[in-house]
């Protein structure tokens, strides 16, 4: 085991944090919080958020659909629960949600801060086909052409995407259709298109069911232009092999061997500039989650991008409440407003939520398959969020789960917000407290290394990078804590150092002239000498002894002389 004494003290303060936290931490909470420390294991850690409700199709108040006095009235007999809900986008300006309730052949648009119905859609006005057919996916936002909201619609039973007006709230008008490319570069037998998302020059992308080339792209005006950032196909053993055997195999036997070909999207979404994210259900961490620029390459495909894990890191996780081991299948993201990323695991039903450089910051939800269990997710079909809330849409319960930051959770956000842009200084008040209601939390230490690294406090700085395990930032801050201490020392350093080199010089004229500026006396050693008789006789004595003999034979000589 590598480390065994660090881990056992990181488990250990993990016990502790976890006794120490607040028993309603946990009590609103039908999940354990989590996160991984620095050697990819579990600990318990502090809620970033709680469950704030739960809305079925009853607090959405879906009966206005029924009653001709509102202004939502389509049918004395419309459904008054989704169901199975495939897809949800928010329209932050306006504050709106919009659902694609796919088995109800519909789009929902809900008040964003109530989630009551305020708009039911059936289809669209103006186009080849009125009716919706199992939409499966929605994307609000405003035209910069038209300067009003316009709403994408993947319907993917009618094969189309259909681009449309809100004239009314129960009446789309069509503005455009996309449908399948007759183009030779598209080579599908069919267009059922999943998911549909457009930039801010109103190119369209699409998610479709058997295309892996990549997303299916339109421009404005429904060209298509081609396919968008394909995924890649991860490089393994078995994947070399097979294409050295390919090289040498006859006809018969290539036609027999399987294709490595890449994974379809799962979801994808677009931030506030313009870059555009994808998900892949992958049992691996190639391109499992890109950020894509816009010629369609990840710009995370390099040496530290190709670093970065989701979703769980252990590979298959407990989950104590369904009693079953889950591998991360992640099948839906979200950008945040403030460039947080929030994926979704379909298989465990939490979400991993990361910041901009993709360091993980909280992890909450869970799966379950008791219905009437409060915050537990069946099947998590979309993730997004607004502000301080997450929503997550179960097509199973048919309701829509809204999470909202704890306490805990604020000040994580708020520490990353300032981390990202820079500011550790600022950000150091944020990090304490995350620090004060959760010691595991790895990387708050970083942030308060960087805050000490900039206020100079170099030695303060090697103590938190040293506990986060933080090797380069270590290195960075015990060369800075170096070049500060040659700067403070400089004159002395400089001053020891001449006068080392005066007094050698001294020395050398002083020796070449016999002189000497230190005698240094040889101190005689000091043995014993066995006699005849046995008796220890000092040296030192036999010395002596011999010295007065010199001594008389030195007169007797003298004397003759005279």
């Amino acid at each position: 085991m590598k480390h065994p004494l660090r881990k056992l003290l990181s488990v250990s303060l993990a016990a502790v944090t976890a006794l120490s936290m607040s028993v309603t931490a946990f009590a609103d909470e039908p999940y354990n919080s989590y996160i991984y420390d620095n050697w990819k294991d579990a600990i318990p850690s502090q809620s970033a958020y709680r469950v704030e409700k739960t809305v079925t199709g009853a607090e959405m108040k879906l009966q206005k659909l029924r009653d001709p006095s509102s202004g939502c009235y389509i049918s004395d007999s419309e459904p008054l629960a989704l169901s199975d809900a495939r897809d949800l986008s928010i329209d932050k300006a306006k504050e709106e949600m919009w659902v694609a309730d796919t088995k109800n052949n519909r789009i929902l648009r809900l008040d964003l801060k109530t989630l009551e119905v305020t708009g039911c859609y059936k289809g669209v006005s103006g186009s080849s086909k009125d009716g919706f057919a199992a939409p499966q996916g929605v994307f609000v936002t405003t035209s910069p052409s038209l300067g009003e909201q316009v709403v994408y619609v993947a319907d993917t039973e009618n094969s189309r995407i259909v681009k449309a007006k809100v004239t009314s709230s129960t009446t789309l008008t069509c503005v455009h259709e996309y449908t399948k490319p007759e183009e030779a570069l598209y080579t599908a037998q069919t267009f059922n298109p999943k998911k549909v998302l457009a930039d801010v020059a109103e190119n369209v992308y699409t998610v479709v069911s058997s295309v892996n080339s990549g997303s299916v792209q339109f421009s404005r005006e429904g060209k298509f232009t081609g396919f968008y950032g394909a995924n890649r196909v991860q490089v393994t053993a078995a994947v070399i092999a097979q294409r050295l055997w390919r090289m040498i195999a006859s006809d018969e036997q290539l036609e027999g061997m399987t294709r490595n070909v890449p994974i379809e999207y799962a979801n994808f979404d677009i931030d506030k500039d313009g870059f555009i994210f994808t998900v892949t259900e992958v049992d691996t961490d190639t391109d499992a989650v890109k950020k894509l620029n816009p010629a369609g390459y990840n710009i995370w495909n390099n040496a530290k991008g190709n670093d970065y894990k989701f979703g769980d890191l252990t590979g298959s996780q407990w989950d104590p409440l369904t009693k079953k081991s889950h591998v991360t299948r992640l099948t839906d993201l979200d950008i945040s407003d403030t460039g947080l990323i929030n994926v979704m695991d379909y298989e465990t039903g939490r979400v991993f939520q990361y910041d901009k450089e993709c360091n993980l910051v909280c992890i909450f939800g869970s799966k379950t398959s008791t219905s009437d269990q409060r915050g537990t997710i069946a099947n998590p079909n979309a993730v997004e969020s607004h502000g301080e809330r997450v929503f997550i849409l179960d097509g199973s319960k048919n309701d829509i789960t809204v999470f909202i930051e704890t306490q805990f959770g604020k000040h994580i956000h708020s520490a990353f917000a300032l981390y990202d842009e820079g500011r550790y200084t600022d950000a150091k008040a944020d990090w304490e407290q995350v620090v004060r209601r959760d010691g595991n939390y790895i990387q708050a230490y970083v942030g308060l290394g960087k805050a000490a690294l900039n206020e100079e406090k170099y030695s303060k700085a090697l103590e938190y990078f040293k506990t986060a395990y933080d090797q380069e930032d270590y290195d960075r801050a015990y060369k800075y804590a170096r070049d500060a201490f040659l700067k403070d020392h400089f004159t002395l350093i400089i001053i020891l150092i001449t006068l080392l080199i005066v007094l050698l010089v001294v020395k050398k004229v002083l020796n070449k002239r016999g002189i000497k500026l230190i005698k240094f006396k040889k101190k005689k050693k000091r043995l014993v000498s066995v006699g005849s008789s046995g008796a220890g006789i000092s040296v030192d004595t036999y010395t002596q002894g011999s010295a007065k003999k010199q001594e008389a034979d030195d007169d007797d000589e003298e004397e003759e002389g005279k």
